[in-house]
This record gives C-alpha cells, structure tokens and sequence, in this order.
C-alpha cells in the first residue's frame, strides 16, 4: 500500500508502483494517489488532498479525517505486507501507528523535514517505522544516531528527468546543451532561437493565488526589459486552469500542462517557488530565483517554529552536502521581498552577467553530482521486497 498526500509525493508513488512491478508483475498495489498513481496500476482507495500551513489546513480538515478513516479501513481488509508512506507526515505518521497496530511493515520514503522544525518526530518515527528511504543526502545520518535503518536513495525527480529528455534521444551529460534546448523548445511549440524564461508558481491553489498577482507584473516586466525572451507556465497536474484566466497573465506568457520538465530543460532562467520544482532546475542546470509567499499569519507562525537558514531545497543542498562550492546560493525573495521589481533585478543579472551565471553553473552542476549515480525508484522498490520477504517470514 503507498499513501501520497500531494502532487509531488503521488509523482513518485507512480514511479516506485512500477518499478516494483519491474521486480514483481503479479504485485497488487493499493493507496491514496492521484490520476498517476491509478495509471500506474495502484487501486485507488482515496484521492489526494492536500494542503500547507495552519490556515489553509484547517479548511481541509474534514476532508482529511475521511481519507484516514478509509484508510485504516483498508490496512484491515487489503492487509498489505508493506505500508510505503510518502512524506505528508501528519497524515502518515498517524497512519503508521496504525499500521504498527495490525504488524504491517513500514517504510517511510521522503522523510518529514525533522531538520527544520518539529524534531521530536525523529523519535517517533523511529518507534513507528521499519526502515527510511530519504532523498536529501544529510537525512541519513540523522536517523541512523537513533538506530533506524535509514539509506539516502537519491531522488525521484532524476528518474522522471531520464524518461523526458531519453524521449528525445538524449542522455544526461546532454542536459543543458544547446542542442537539448533547442529540441525541447520545438516540442513545447517555441521559437527554438528565442530564450526562455519558466516561471512555476507551486502545486498547491494557496500558494499559486498568492503569488500569481507578483508573478504576472514580473512577466509584465520582463517582456518590457526583455522582448525577445519566451516565458511558460506549467501547470502542476492537480491545478485548474482557470485559475490564472482572472490573473492577468499577459499573454504572451503560455500555459503548459504536464510539462514542467521539458520546459526547465529548454530553459535558460526560471523563477520557482519554493519546493520540489528548485532540486528539478538544479538538476537540469536552471538558473533560477526563488519565490515564495505565505499568509501572513501561516509566515509569522513558521519563523517562529522553524529553524532553517534557506527554504529552497538546492540551496539546503549547497550548505549542508557539498564541501566544494563556490559559497553562492540562488537567491531566495520572501513574503514582501517577493516583488516584481526584486525579482526582475534578480533575472537582470542571471541574464545579463556572465561570470554570475557561470558561478550559478557551478553550484548546479555540484548538486546534480549528489545525485547522478542514484535510481531512487528502483532502490525504493527492492526495499519493499526486502520488507515483503521479512513479513512472510
């Protein structure tokens, strides 16, 4: 059983749902997922909802409470020999307890960001589950000084950039060439000899509706600063288009659906929320600004609680995994710093200075070496077998 409580989350309970079946063709697969999940071939026992911050949770609570309940049903009649939780912790933890109740193995695959906030969960974690599989590399040894076995297993984001850019006859050491660019910018319906610039709001509605209004003047500002430069928005596949039709979007700015890898890869600059979509750019060698807006209320309660010096996930990497980088860190505009105007000057120097974007480079590319010689999907799977032959014995 694999249990995904958001878009990114379900994205890789796809790819773990084949690549067990890689292993195993005759492996019933059940969980809480999205419209991938169930292409996957995993049968759907509740669809994701998620949500982010104290406000907006308390909007989906009865939604959530529904789910778990259908969910602790299942674990009594599908009992299944291995629960996989995909982060989203406060659902899912409370699901391993439940799990442990009935001797289910557990394994929790993208760990809770304990190194943030909340770090009493590494024991409770540690009580509930069989083993880790995490995906940042400076996890590891946080759950190994409690005895958990806990292995860094790469990323899941490095298995979908492989299927994109391998559709088009490309392999990794083609990422960010001219060549794969100009491809990717074809199949998208660009100009293939126009720059590009992909702006991604987030995954979650929230978030999108807050940064929307500052986004569209930036694009405003960018076709000012910049006429011949192409812009895209990708649009996460559990947002609704319509959306953006009250946003202001000018229109020379495209909406793409499904496609955010393929626009990254064609991209010379981004803007991206903070998230998942910063370790993707990473990877692709995107130079990017990070944004990122909150409510108030959800922001003044977060700076208290959480203890981190960046939000973005590359630059987490950059300070906490590699030893040799250049001390740069993409730059991060929050709340209030997240302005059109701020967040232009911070393209015009992507854009316009070339040894900035070369140490950009540089930083991007020590990243991806973490990385490279992971398949986190396939590695997640053997794991579930590995629990599978344990519980039958």
């Amino acid at each position: 059983m694999i249990i995904a409580g958001e878009s990114s989350g379900e994205l890789y309970g796809a790819y773990l749902a084949k690549a067990i079946r890689r292993i195993s063709p005759e492996a019933r697969i059940a969980g809480v997922g999205g419209d991938r999940m169930a292409a996957a071939g995993v049968e759907l026992m509740s669809r994701i909802s998620s949500s982010f911050g104290l406000v907006e949770a308390i909007r989906t609570y009865r939604e959530l409470k529904k789910t778990f309940n259908k969910t602790v049903a299942a674990l009594s009649t599908f009992k299944p020999q291995v629960l996989v939780l995909i982060d989203y912790p406060d659902f899912n933890l409370r699901l391993a307890a439940e799990a442990r109740k009935r001797s289910v193995k557990v394994l929790y695959y993208v760990s809770p960001q304990v190194w943030a906030w909340r770090k009493g969960r590494i024991n409770t974690i540690s009580r509930l589950v069989d083993k880790m599989a995490v995906i940042l590399p400076f996890e590891e040894g946080i759950y190994r000084e409690t005895g958990l076995s806990c292995e860094f297993v790469g990323h899941p984001a490095m298995d979908e950039i492989g299927d994109v850019i391998g559709s088009e006859g490309f392999a990794a050491s083609d990422i960010g060439s001219a060549e794969l660019k100009t491809r990717f910018k074809a199949r998208l319906g660009l100009d293939p000899k126009k720059p590009l610039i992909t702006v991604m709001p987030g995954s979650r509605r929230h978030e999108i509706s807050k940064l929307l209004p500052v986004l569209s003047s930036t694009i405003a500002g960018i076709n000012e600063k910049y006429p011949d430069y192409q812009c895209v928005i990708p649009l996460a596949p559990n947002i609704d288009g319509s959306l953006f039709k009250s946003a202001s979007i000018p229109p020379s700015c495209r909406l793409l659906r499904d496609s955010a890898i393929e626009a990254l890869a064609a991209s010379d600059a981004a803007i991206i929320a903070s998230g998942t979509s910063t370790l993707q750019a990473a990877l692709l060698q995107t130079p990017m600004v990070v944004v990122y807006k909150l409510s108030p209320l959800t922001f003044f309660i977060g700076k208290l609680i959480v203890n981190v010096k960046y939000i973005g996930l590359v630059n987490l990497l950059l300070e906490n995994s590699v030893s040799d980088d250049s001390g740069l860190r993409m730059a991060e505009l929050l709340q209030d710093s997240a302005s059109a105007e701020n967040i232009v000057a911070e393209l015009t120097k992507i854009i316009d200075s070339r040894a900035y974007r070369e140490d950009m480079a540089f930083q991007l590319v020590s990243v991806r070496k973490l990385y490279s010689d992971k398949r986190a999907s396939a590695r997640v799977a053997e794991m579930v077998h590995e629990l599978c032959n344990v519980s039958s014995l």
